[in-house]
């Protein structure tokens, strides 16, 4: 079993945020690889569903937790209880500011890096997590970090946000049988973006 955890805040007035990006990442998931209806538990929505990979299926779970971003660790750990998993087993889909919009990278481990979703994650499971990081952009200062985050993308971001989503659930198939790497490499293959991932003006 495979947990796919996106960050995110529910509720409408959210839904189109920067910060939902992870949500938004694995509705995607759900749609292409036709996952079962969404219901809740674990503190989540959830979606239950398989992902076809060259070595046979792989079930699936899609966690959306529903405790507010920064409080997602409860609903992560809440899974990997009743399933019996380890972190490892876990993959969180979130923004990155630190990335330039579109660009998209797999790590494992690590710290928080200031992102307080993370942070809720290594605070309840560890820090043993795959991460897929979904690169929103830096508003160029500290101080206007929330509201970038907490603002919708803008129609000119629309078409990468909307490639980026696509090749992250075309490629999905990689991240099943445990191809991080692989995985990486082919959703920026699909969906290709500017590599400068430093901010400019960042204060």
């Amino acid at each position: 079993m495979l947990v796919l955890c996106g960050q995110g805040n529910p509720g409408a007035r959210y839904a189109g945020n920067r910060h939902n990006i992870g949500f938004m990442a694995v509705d995607q998931i759900g749609r292409r690889w036709r996952f079962g209806p969404e219901r809740s538990r674990f503190s989540s929505l959830v979606r239950e569903g398989e992902i076809e990979t060259p070595g046979g299926a792989v079930r699936a779970l899609i966690l959306k937790p529903q405790t507010y971003y920064n409080e997602s660790g409860r609903a992560a750990a809440e899974a990997l209880k009743f399933y019996k998993l380890k972190p490892a087993d876990l993959v969180l889909f979130y923004d990155e500011i630190d990335m330039a919009p579109g660009r998209f990278r797999m790590k494992t481990g690590g710290g928080a890096a200031g992102n307080n979703g993370v942070r809720s994650l290594t605070a309840h499971i560890g820090p043993d997590f795959r991460r897929a990081r979904l690169g929103v952009g830096h508003p160029g200062h500290k101080d206007r970090v929330q509201g970038h985050v907490l603002s919708d993308f803008h129609k000119v971001d629309q078409q990468w946000v909307a490639d980026l989503l696509g090749a992250v659930a075309d490629a999905a198939p990689l991240l099943a049988a445990g191809e991080d790497e692989k995985y990486q490499t082919e959703v920026m293959r699909l969906a290709p973006a500017d590599k400068s991932d430093i901010p400019q003006g960042r204060g």
